[in-house]
């Protein structure tokens, strides 16, 4: 017979969640069985309720209690057959937090400080095609089409496939890099040629770059997707192909981006020289 965390397992495996998302969840109801000392089939939903009110309390990311109450509903719906009640754990509003946003010229520094061309190459790809981490990861030698100067990301969030621009300066970065490395396979490896290039990797390889180019604000790799699409609505490109570019399936996420653009105050005239 199988064992619940097999069961779970399997569950989620038929919904087709990602990688990601499986080891989230089996890690949020790990958390939330060491804290009663008890298997998760056996805590009721006022125990939940309880652990995550604490959460928020002590200061708990809104994502965390979202992510537990998701891994909790596929194990009562999904393992358990239990009905679900919605309103039985409400999720709490998500903060609306503005992204940090970099000028060009910070990208610039950032993208060009270091000398390693794998380096340079894995930190250009994030700006020039606004891609995530682990599409960056994710990347084989022939997603790369040179004839159509396009970026083809395979399983991306939500396991979609999309089209991202390819520039010409990222190409010819990345033709030297593969001269030098000779990849196979994956775009990037690690110690390993037949194995992807880590995310922890990339991070240190963003910090010693953010550091050498002398730049104080707080940078993540997601970072450089943020500024992808910002200098994008800067340059006037229309709010919907830079939604097909992210992969986003909802606009509204998008748009999230129309709050930190830059406009041009110099062009902006008051209603006040209107009206007189």
């Amino acid at each position: 017979m199988k064992t619940l965390r097999e069961r779970l397992l399997q569950e989620m495996q038929f919904r087709n969640y990602s990688p990601r998302t499986i080891a989230t969840y089996l890690s949020c109801l790990t958390g939330l069985s060491k804290h009663y000392n008890e298997s998760p089939d056996k805590i009721n939903l006022e125990k939940v309720k309880t652990l995550l009110h604490n959460s928020v309390i002590n200061g708990c990311s809104v994502s965390f209690v979202n992510q537990t109450i998701s891994a909790v509903r596929v194990l009562h719906e999904g393992v358990l057959k239990q009905k679900w009640e919605p309103l039985s754990i409400k999720r709490p509003r998500k903060e609306k937090k503005l992204p940090v946003i970099l000028s060009q010229q910070e990208v610039k520094s950032i993208v060009t400080v270091l000398s390693n061309l794998k380096h340079r190459a894995i930190l250009n790809l994030g700006y020039s095609g606004g891609l995530r981490i682990g599409e960056v990861i994710n990347l084989k030698v022939d997603h790369i089409d040179s004839k159509r100067m396009q970026i083809r990301i395979v399983g991306g969030k939500g396991k979609k496939d999309r089209y991202t621009v390819l520039s010409q300066s990222t190409l010819d970065l990345l033709r030297d890099y593969y001269k030098a490395y000779q990849p196979k396979d994956w775009l990037f490896y690690g110690y390993n040629a037949a194995k992807q290039y880590s995310a922890s990797s990339i991070n240190k390889v963003l910090a010693r770059a953010c550091t050498k180019a002398n730049i104080s604000k707080v940078v993540t790799y997601h970072t450089l997707r943020h500024c992808f699409a910002t200098h994008l609505l800067d340059q006037g490109t229309s709010i919907q192909i830079i939604q097909q570019l992210l992969g986003h399936a909802n606009i509204s996420t998008t748009t999230m981006y129309l709050h930190v653009q830059q406009y041009r105050l110099d062009q902006v005239i008051s209603p006040m020289d209107i009206v007189l």
